[in-house]
């Protein structure tokens, strides 16, 4: 009997050749020897360890040099956010070897700057352990995948940082999660923390629970919500395309775009969808860039292939500037782009002037409808004439109150309703949009 009793595993390193079907690895990729995750926490300091170099060269999107750049290469807090593609092999399968090359580049960054993680690729390394051969498009298979694909990514993130002793620390979040201010405040810290205990942070959207009606729609958004979130001097933005052409890079004039400084540089661009195994395509891509950009944070948009000199010195890429005078603060970009909404009220042409225009208070006379039940201190959207969406605010009435005194002047409010009905230090609209 004594020969049944299995001998004790060597502990500190194991093979990949027979983790493989419980890691979805590929099979080019099981030679390797796999490192126990850390223990212990980070000694440091950080070693000086060389940036990756590209792994593809490419004239037209690569040698750039500006002020912007400069600041970006700079930049003492900066979230990275890697897409799908650049993740997974052919088989739907998390890469190892890819996961590797990434890391090695965010280490070396971590030498001058704190790097949050915005990693993609849940659903999509699902896909092969589950034996889908196509992204999921019910939402049950979907969050299936995903439950799946988040195991596997995090252990190949952790197994990655474990080559230099680094810890990673997984961060799931939903729309709703940002969308209530106190959650947000709660992810907020959650992020700081793991910093300050010289952790990385991985954050994906939690697609195992989130609804279709609730949801960043894709990763994109959501590294530039992040990136707010924690006060991020910079965001860099990865995929498998160099950076912003005017058009699909593989038509033969397509031009490359290094530098956008507002919308009138986008004049003519077309921008394509995601591909097989992701959501978010280029128009994403720059809808999160200049998102990002509102919030007064910089954007650096290029392959993964590139994310070596991306991080080094940012020579690579397209860079979206900031303007400052469009910037808003943390809480009306909070308020326009991450709450959820009570309700609404509509405008007239008059007061939609006044207050996307003129940037005054919202008052009771320019009210012509109250949609939906909210209470005071809620965010509402704010309409226009036609119905669109012009703005939100934090209102000072509760919706029953304000159906008494919507259209009416100041004047006319007895002495306790004499106030804006939203204040214009609480109030952000879509007008000033670069």
């Amino acid at each position: 009997m004594a020969g049944l009793v299995p001998e004790p595993p060597i502990l500190g390193v194991c093979w990949r050749v027979g983790f493989v079907d419980s890691v979805g690895m590929s099979s080019d990729e099981q030679k390797e020897p796999i490192l126990p995750l850390p223990v212990e926490p980070f000694a440091g300091p950080t070693a000086d360890t060389p940036f990756p170099e590209p792994r593809v060269e490419n004239p037209t999107a690569s040698g750039f040099e500006s002020d912007l750049r400069h600041e970006i290469a700079q930049a003492k807090r900066v979230v990275v956010k890697i897409g799908s593609s650049s993740l997974t092999d052919e088989n739907f399968r998390v890469s190892q070897e890819k996961i590797d090359h990434i890391v090695d580049a965010v280490h070396a960054r971590m030498g001058r700057s704190d790097v949050i993680i915005v990693s993609s690729g849940a659903v999509a390394a699902g896909m092969g352990p589950l034996g889908l051969h196509q992204r999921p498009t019910d939402l049950a298979t979907k969050q299936a995948s995903a439950s799946v694909g988040q195991v596997h990514l995090a252990y190949v993130w952790g197994q990655s940082f474990a080559r230099y002793k680094r810890t990673i620390g997984q961060v799931l979040l939903t729309a709703s999660d940002t969308g209530h201010r106190d959650r947000a405040r709660n992810a907020q810290r959650t992020i700081d923390r793991l910093r300050q205990l010289r952790t990385i942070p991985i954050v994906n959207e939690n697609d195992a629970v989130a609804t279709s009606e609730m949801h960043f729609g894709d990763n994109d958004r959501l590294s530039a919500l992040v990136a707010n979130l924690v006060g991020a001097d910079a965001l860099f933005l990865f995929s498998d395309v160099p950076g912003l052409y005017d058009k699909n890079p593989a038509e033969p004039d397509a031009k490359f775009i290094d530098e956008v400084r507002t919308g009138k540089d986008l004049k003519g661009v077309v921008a394509g969808d995601g591909g097989k195994v992701g959501t978010g395509g280029m128009a994403t891509k720059v809808s999160a860039a200049r998102l990002a950009t509102r919030g007064g944070i910089p954007v650096l948009l290029t392959s993964t292939d590139n994310i070596g000199p991306a991080l080094a010195d940012a020579s690579v890429g397209t860079v979206f500037h900031t303007r400052e005078e469009r910037q808003l603060s943390a809480w009306k970009f909070w308020a326009l782009y991450c709450a959820d909404t009570g309700g609404a009220v509509r405008l007239d042409e008059g007061a939609k002037e006044a207050v996307t225009e003129g940037g005054n208070s919202l008052l009771a006379v320019g009210i012509t409808d109250v949609q939906g039940e909210f209470n005071k201190g809620e965010i509402i959207d704010i309409l226009g004439p036609n119905g669109e969406v012009i703005g939100r605010g934090e209102v000072r009435f509760d919706s029953e109150e304000l159906h008494g005194i919507k259209g009416k002047k100041m004047e006319e409010l007895p002495e306790e309703q004499r106030r804006s009905v939203v204040h214009a230090d609480y109030l952000s609209n879509f007008a000033s949009r670069i």
